[in-house]
């Protein structure tokens, strides 16, 4: 664990440069905005360890897999989002000797990323070999509000010399993926053009040919004055830049600022990418950097105002849990239903930028509860759009009459995993995409959305459950064989609780639904059945299957077996794991991890999450209390769910434990990979464990409820939070729970076992004595 950010409400700082950290701190410090967004490497030349990363949302490339052997039905390739070309760099150099941190003397350093403001500053004053000091202080932000717009301003002082400065910035698409296959570069070159301030590389993706063109404009000032420049043409194959030369005295300082664009073919044709490069960076040029700033201030205040988590008394956490908002909302916006979220966002390349169940099952609460509807909604839309390719994945391995089985990981909806016990065998991926659905309307009262896209995707997904299953002469019971559930500690079982039930929950929900769309929709309903050839005997199949199912539990231990066998194991804990065994993931073999009772997520306890009313607390609290001494936490995912259970369990000791582990999970670099990138879908489980652990708000029956608990760390906690056209602010305290509501929205709000009644604009209080 790493401890070297400072603590502060709104900002990341890091004080003093460590050369050892500087990867980890390129993720920390990453900049996105939902369309774009790249790692915080330096402007300037930095021959040291690096991990250059920028990206553009949509843009991939399918790197071909590289397996020992191969198997029917694996994925082809391993689709990647794209490291494109790099628009941050200016290679500047102190009358012949070029500025690197790696081999100058760093007198200070100091890096800020105001999160209030999405604003990256960064200062440092370096001694070259020469002797000479400069003083550098770099501003930079991906802006939110003009969403494929960069910008920065680079201001130099020659602090004890008098000389010549000569500034190149650049653009650099001669670049690759760190994590390529076989060491490939995945750009070609289409064009480039530079026209005095101006330059333009345009660039195509092997393959996939999507083309993008990054343009900049530059401009000079000299202590705030503007300086004519008649910038020298560099050209080279994929780069473009300009170069020139400025006189300098003791303690001057010059500023560039450098404005740029990426636009992506699949915004504009290709044939006019150019010019529309041209239109976005004359419009940009013209506000200039200071009123970008403003606009991006104004946009990251109105985000604020959504979605904040206030936090008294514990200045680490309230940095904590902002952060975690902030770069959820730097990754995913929501304007565009062919995107979604990658594991890692625009901060690192580990796990390909590919769409994983991690969408569906911790990124969809947060965004229904902190964007408008729509947000969540286009993340729902994103997969009907390719509910197609889940049904071909399906025919695939073997699955017909329409069966739907969407991908572990993927860009365009075709599965792309090369593990063969993840991309054949991980599929309660499909129910995660099911619950999505069902989540999206108990929260938001939206049911069009079953007429227009839902119910056809529930419809794949059940047929695809139907066929997977398989009668047991031996049990008499309908039986799931040779799956990996979310604990990919445990491969090729049989029976896997969370699967199974989640099979059974599926089909429940499919039948549920087509009788709401048939009942309020009728030509609808038909419609859909035709256009899907559906048979309403089908239904039938599924309840025998609901009856019949068989889920795995010890009626002795009164819990819910995580798969069969599972009680044959050496059942070890958690405690008794030498520290210099963990993490196992690292230190054991496989073999020795698959014959372990250690489970590397939520399993069993991620299906009682999803499913909690339907279990008694004494149901919950026996399978928490067995499954959790045996969780080692190596995914991200996995604290979250356990500091929700317990906090419902009463249990504030462990909830807040579990809440710690994720959320500085990559401040402090917990796992030691934050180098690699953030977790990005994970930093959505911090949210809730604050939201729906401490806060212990549910939507039941339409109506939010809340059963709140305030950690003894904090002296509050507030946050904001949509429902159903109402902005509620809820504050807790010691003393009990406030709900102001912003807009003229009459709600009834459960709090514990009371219903209350809180009119438009108007706010309720109530004292914890009340609730006894």
């Amino acid at each position: 664990m790493k401890n070297y950010i400072k603590a502060d409400e709104w900002n990341i700082i890091e004080e003093g440069f460590d050369p050892h950290l500087n990867k980890i701190s390129e993720s920390i410090f990453s900049l996105g905005n939902g369309r774009m967004g790249q790692r915080a490497n330096f402007e300037e030349t930095y021959t040291g360890e690096t991990l250059l990363g920028n990206y553009v949302a949509g843009v991939y490339y399918p790197d071909k897999t590289r397996v020992g052997w191969w198997k029917n039905g694996y994925p082809e390739y391993f689709a990647k989002v794209l490291n494109a070309a790099n628009w941050v760099g200016i290679e500047v150099k102190i009358d012949d000797e070029i500025l690197d941190l790696a081999k100058a003397e760093v007198l200070d350093f100091k890096r800020v990323l105001n999160m209030h403001t999405g604003i990256l500053e960064r200062t440092f004053t370096a001694k070259l070999e020469s002797g000479k000091t400069v003083k550098v202080k770099a501003t930079r932000f991906c802006s939110i509000a003009e969403d494929e717009v960069g910008a920065i301003r680079y201001s130099i002082t020659a602090v004890d010399f008098d000389g010549e400065i000569t500034l190149t910035p650049f653009i650099d698409g001669d670049i690759k993926n760190q994590d390529s296959n076989y060491d490939e570069k995945f750009w070609t070159m289409v064009s480039d053009e530079i026209t005095g301030a101006e330059a333009y590389l345009k660039l195509r993706t092997k393959k996939t040919e999507f083309e993008v063109c990054t343009g900049s404009h530059i401009a000079l000032y000299r202590n705030s004055d503007e300086v004519a420049i008649n910038p020298e043409a560099i050209r080279r194959e994929k780069f473009v830049g300009q170069t020139f030369s400025v006189d300098v005295k003791a303690n001057e300082e010059v500023t560039l600022v450098k404005i740029a664009a990426n636009l992506s073919s699949e915004n504009y044709p290709k044939e006019s990418l150019l010019e529309e490069a041209k239109a976005v960076i004359a419009k940009a040029t013209a506000k200039g950097f200071d009123t970008l700033i403003k606009e991006q201030t104004e946009a990251w205040a109105s985000k604020w105002e959504e979605s904040d988590i206030v936090i008294e008394g514990d200045v680490s956490a309230q940095q904590a849990i902002r952060f975690n908002i902030f770069q959820l909302f730097q990754t995913y916006t929501g304007k565009d239903d062919r995107l979604n979220i990658g594991p890692k966002g625009f901060t690192g390349e580990k796990y390909g930028g590919s769409t994983y169940w991690d969408t569906e099952a911790y990124c969809v609460p947060f965004y229904l509860a902190t964007a408008p509807q729509e947000v969540s909604k286009n993340l729902l839309v994103y997969r009907h759009k390719q509910l197609g390719k889940a049904i071909e994945n399906a025919a695939k391995l073997g699955f017909k009459d329409g069966a739907a089985l969407y991908p572990m990981v993927t860009m365009n909806g075709e599965e792309c995993h090369n593990e063969w016990e993840i991309t054949f065998e991980e599929i309660h991926r499909n129910g995660a995409i099911a619950f999505a659905i069902y989540n999206y309307i108990r929260y938001t009262g939206d049911e069009s959305y079953l007429f227009d896209y839902g119910l056809e995707v529930l419809i794949g997904i059940a047929r695809f459950w139907k066929q997977r299953v398989n009668w047991s002469s031996d049990k008499q019971q309908y039986v799931m064989l040779g799956v990996t559930g979310p604990n990919e500690y445990e491969n090729n079982v049989n029976n896997n609780w969370y699967t199974s039930m989640l099979a059974v929950w599926c089909m429940k929900y499919a039948t549920e639904a087509a009788e709401i769309v048939k009942t309020q929709q009728p030509e609808k309903y038909s419609r859909l059945l035709s256009s899907v050839n559906f048979d309403e005997k089908e239904f039938a199949d599924w309840a025998d299957i609901i009856e019949k199912m068989y889920l795995p539990e010890d009626k002795n231990l009164g819990i819910f077996l995580q798969q069969d066998g599972y009680l044959d194991k050496e059942q070890l804990l958690v405690k008794d794991l030498p520290a210099s065994e963990r993490p196992i993931n690292q230190k054991w073999s496989w073999d020795r991890i698959l014959r372990s009772p250690f489970i590397k997520q939520a399993d069993v306890l991620q299906g009682i999450y999803f499913f909690e009313e339907d279990y008694d607390l004494e149901t919950i609290r026996r399978n928490f209390d067995f499954y959790e001494p045996r969780t080692v936490h190596e995914s991200s995912l996995s604290p979250c769910v356990h500091s929700i259970l317990a906090a419902k369990l009463n249990d504030e000791a462990r909830a807040y434990e579990f809440y710690l582990r994720t959320a500085r999970l990559d401040l402090d670099d917990y796992n030691n990979d934050t180098e690699d990138g953030l977790h990005i879908t994970s930093m959505a489980g911090t949210w809730m464990s604050v939201v729906e652990g401490f806060a212990g708000m549910r939507v039941r029956e339409g109506k939010l409820q809340f059963n709140p608990f305030l950690p003894t760390q904090w002296n509050s906690f507030s946050f904001t939070i949509g429902f159903r056209g109402a902005t509620l602010k809820i504050n807790i305290t010691a003393n009990g729970i406030s709900i102001k509501n912003h807009n003229a929205v009459d709600l009834e709000i459960g709090i514990k076992d009371q219903v209350y009644k809180l009119a438009g604009n108007a706010e309720i209080e109530v004292n914890n004595a009340e609730l006894v």
